[in-house]
């Protein structure tokens, strides 16, 4: 059979080499050995072709003629027709011969595991798969090589001892041309040939340590090839959806997108979340709301959270979905015990007609930059939602629609926003200034109002992150010529591309809660109009002036607050002084008086009233116990109990709350009955510490540990349970003869089941 190989090709020589180099060349190529995977029936086969040309082209005579006929090839001189042919008789002996444009060499059987093992070490990859894959697919088939004039029934495969040979040569270019197409930045067709070179192995079964080369690269791969499927046009919805599921795989393999198994990609967490910020420019949307929400469901995911939010804010926004937007609120929930998101919060309250909410949760963040562009733009407005939203609408613009491809080019316009007829409808149904139902995050709410700093920082985003920085290509053991060199660090920039659309909403589906009240939708139905009207303008006067706290500078607010301060305090020392007092008067001058009194008993009466079994336990009264607090926590969670219930009691909270605390409560099951959701709760209570106030005996703070199992209901449904185990500290005031709960503070919170 005949292959395009000639002798000077097969010494890596220029045809106008001296004879010095000759035997320098004719000298490396023997030293050189193949891969140790190697038969030695492989390399002396190689051996024999070395040999061949260096005899060849070391004979003057037969190197003259070779040469008439290299130059005739490589020139396509035509020449005298007698001289060719003379020439071809003369290195007939040789096997050196034309064929067609090409020069050929005629070689054995036997020879061919080390024709393509020369063939491979020149960089002929594509064409050692040409010459050597007929023999590996197709075992009784015949070769695709030209034969020569021989008999047919010598053109068979080769012997079944160099057939692991052809496997692993076929197998190796397959490596290195995957490589090469690596460097060249054509990731698919890299994948298809690795891929080759893997399923060649693994049907025959041979040479492991060679598939697991070719699968690791496969797998370091995995990056670019997500990159350049998801950078299709949006058309190719079958590749793209390639390019999905291998970001899936991924995301499996390694538990998440901050997880910390082993994807063999080498991408340590810092690489892979610098990998997921590139890789949000390419997919819209719909696409990584319902990729990062998936993957918010996984454990200890903050990162999937926060880009979920991102997604279910820009597509609520840009769809008119304020569902999504409630939803994403509800999410930032979850990350405030991390971080401080009260400044998304406040922009998701304002997207949903919340605006004293949305002023609220501004006033707990540390934004400083943020709250200097806002208060800067709302000078002339009694309060901040002037500012408010127009930082909106620069962050929507900004920071969040460049992250998506189909919503890089689109205009922010809170106008518009408001104007739709759904995004009104919505926000008229839903419930007025509605609040979390969550208990721990109304607690933590009042504490972090209470200990908020004015020392400005930037938070900690977890998106802000560069570039990503890939693992270093793979390299091969074997020695390779120039054209098989480890392909360097690819640099991709494709286009943003798009998968599809998120099947779970539509505009029949978006969530509604029931109607309000008429008063209450005129007065949803104003503010929303002042949203989109007065305030985003900000070209209204200012009909009142601004508070007056908000006016002043944090130095003078400081200084204000230590002058109350010791005016209550001088006050507090005076109440002290008169009591004591009249303590010591009543003590040393007006004794009490023995008054002896007949002691009345009723045989048929009791002399305390029985209370009903079924009535409600009453409060401790007197000076407060450990047991009494007790009884007022465990009163406490059964009264919530009631009032989150399937019947509603919202009343009896009045019988244990007080102040704010009650105001929110009451808000809470307000909502959960609106909403046609209700709670089942298991508790049990332990007192840790009970400290009661020296200066005012009507004052006491407990310390308690509460375990508390919930079952969450919908309709009639169980949605989810839960289990935590609480740290709560409970400030308790004493109105007339019984002890009600102030404020109430979440001080530890661990989750010990979930489902």
């Amino acid at each position: 059979m005949r292959i395009p190989l000639d002798y000077y090709r097969i010494l890596g020589l220029p045809l106008a080499a001296s004879d010095e180099q000759l035997r320098q060349a004719y000298s490396d190529r023997i030293v050189q050995l193949p891969r140790r995977e190697y038969s030695q029936a492989a390399i002396t086969s190689r051996k024999q072709l070395i040999e061949e040309a260096y005899v060849v082209l070391s004979d003057l005579k037969e190197r003259k003629a070779y040469d008439q006929l290299y130059l005739a090839h490589a020139y396509g001189s035509d020449g005298d027709q007698d001289a060719t042919v003379a020439v071809e008789n003369r290195i007939s002996k040789n096997k050196g011969l034309l064929e067609g444009h090409n020069l050929t060499l005629e070689i054995s059987q036997e020879e061919l595991v080390g024709a393509l093992l020369i063939l491979q070490e020149l960089g002929e990859y594509e064409l050692v798969l040409k010459l050597g894959r007929p023999y590996i697919v197709n075992k009784n088939g015949t070769p695709s090589v030209k034969p020569s004039n021989r008999p047919i029934s010598e053109e068979s495969n080769p012997p079944a001892v160099e057939r692991p040979d052809i496997v692993l040569t076929v197998a190796l270019a397959c490596l290195e041309l995957g490589r090469e197409q690596w460097q060249q930045g054509h990731y698919e067709n890299a994948a298809i040939s690795l891929e080759t070179g893997e399923e060649v192995l693994s049907r025959e079964g041979v040479f492991l340590n060679v598939r697991d080369e070719i699968l690791a690269d496969l797998y370091r791969l995995r990056p670019y090839r997500i990159l350049e499927l998801l950078a299709l046009p949006i058309e190719k919805t079958a590749e793209r959806g390639q390019g999905l599921q291998l970001l899936q795989d991924v995301l499996d393999e390694r538990g998440g997108i901050d997880g910390n198994r082993d994807d063999q990609s080498g991408l340590n967490i810092d690489d892979f979340l610098r990998f997921i910020q590139q890789l949000r420019n390419y997919l819209t949307v719909a696409e990584q709301h319902s990729l990062f929400e998936d993957q918010s469901q996984r454990s200890s995911s903050a990162v999937a959270t926060y880009l979920a939010v991102y997604a279910l804010i820009a597509r609520g926004f840009a769809q008119h979905y304020p569902a999504l937007i409630n939803q994403a609120k509800q999410m930032l929930t979850r990350l405030s015990k991390r971080q401080d998101v009260h400044l998304e919060q406040s922009l998701c309250a304002l997207l949903l007609g919340q605006t004293e909410v949305a002023t609220r949760a501004l006033e707990l963040s540390q934004e400083y930059e943020a709250l200097v562009f806002i208060r800067d733009n709302s000078q002339q407005s009694p309060d901040l939602l002037p500012g408010l939203c127009l930082y909106a609408e620069q962050w929507l613009q900004n920071e969040v629609f460049p992250h998506f491809r189909d919503l890089a080019g689109e205009q922010a316009s809170l106008k518009d926003y408001f104007s739709n007829q759904q995004v009104q409808a919505y926000l008229e149904a839903m419930p007025w200034e509605a609040q979390t139902t969550d208990e721990s995050i109304v607690i933590n709410s009042q504490s972090l109002s209470s200990a908020q700093t004015t020392h400005p920082r930037r938070r900690s985003n977890a998106t802000e992150v560069s570039p990503p920085s890939f693992p270093k290509s793979p390299t091969s053991s074997s020695a390779r010529s120039p054209k098989a060199q480890t392909p360097a660090t690819p640099h991709p920039n494709p286009e943003r591309v798009n998968r599809g659309t998120n099947q779970n909403l539509n505009s029949s589906k978006v969530p509604t809660a029931p109607p309000q009240p008429s008063k209450q939708r005129r007065r949803k139905r104003s503010q929303v109009t002042t949203i989109s009207g007065r305030a985003l303008d900000n070209r209204h006067p200012a009909h009142r002036r601004r508070p007056f706290a908000r006016t002043l500078d944090p130095r003078t607010r400081l200084v204000l607050i230590i002058v109350f301060g010791c005016l209550a305090g001088i006050l507090v020392l005076w109440l002290i002084v008169t009591t004591t007092f009249g303590w010591l008067k009543n003590l040393f001058f007006s004794p009490p008086s023995l008054q002896n009194q007949q002691l009345f008993v009723e045989l048929n009466q009791p002399q305390i009233p029985i209370p009903d079994r079924n009535s409600k336990p009453q409060l401790p009264i007197g000076p407060l116990t450990q047991e009494g607090a007790e009884e007022v926590i465990k009163t406490w969670l059964s009264t919530k109990a009631a009032a989150l219930g399937a019947n509603h009691e919202i009343d009896s909270l009045a019988q244990i709350l007080v102040g704010s605390s009650l105001s929110q409560w009451r808000l809470i099951a307000q909502q959960e009955k609106a909403d046609n959701r209700y709670r089942k709760y298991t508790h049990s209570v332990k007192v840790e510490s009970l400290n009661t106030s020296v200066m005012d005996q009507n004052r006491a703070t407990v310390l308690a540990s509460v375990t508390e199992a919930t079952e969450f209901y919908e309709i009639g449904r169980i949605k989810k349970s839960d289990q935590e185990k609480l740290r709560v500290k409970y400030d308790l005031v004493r109105i007339g003869d019984a002890w009600r709960i102030r404020d109430m503070f979440v001080i530890s919170k661990i989750s010990t089941k979930q489902s």
